[in-house]
């Protein structure tokens, strides 16, 4: 900043360097919420999947259709047949796991 007549600062430039510090920071906050978003809707998504397959394997058909591409555990005990899956979300940085429970009784 130089001086002007009269002793008033010139701030020419001032906002680029605001916005160029600030920018960093606003594209990581937003990347972070996009990530938590997706994240979340990951974690849905596996919890809906292991309700279908525990209903299937409660009804005697195979879980595979509604898997996809996570690690399935099966438990039965008694009649009930419980399903866990494990899947990882952000690129594999945040595992993820989601499990269902269904009654086996009423084949």
């Amino acid at each position: 900043m130089t001086r002007r007549a009269g002793g008033v600062r010139d701030e020419r430039g001032a906002v680029t360097a605001e916005l160029a510090v600030a920018l960093p920071a606003v594209v990581v906050v937003a990347a972070l919420a996009i990530g938590g978003v997706g994240a979340a809707a990951r974690q849905v998504a596996l919890q809906d999947a292991a309700a279908d397959a525990a209903r299937a394997v409660a009804r005697g058909d195979a879980p595979e259709p509604f898997v996809g591409d996570v690690a399935l555990e099966v438990a039965a005990s008694g009649e009930v047949v419980c399903v866990t899956l494990r899947g990882s979300a952000l690129g594999g940085v945040l595992p993820l796991a989601a499990s269902s429970c269904a009654d086996a009784g009423g084949r």
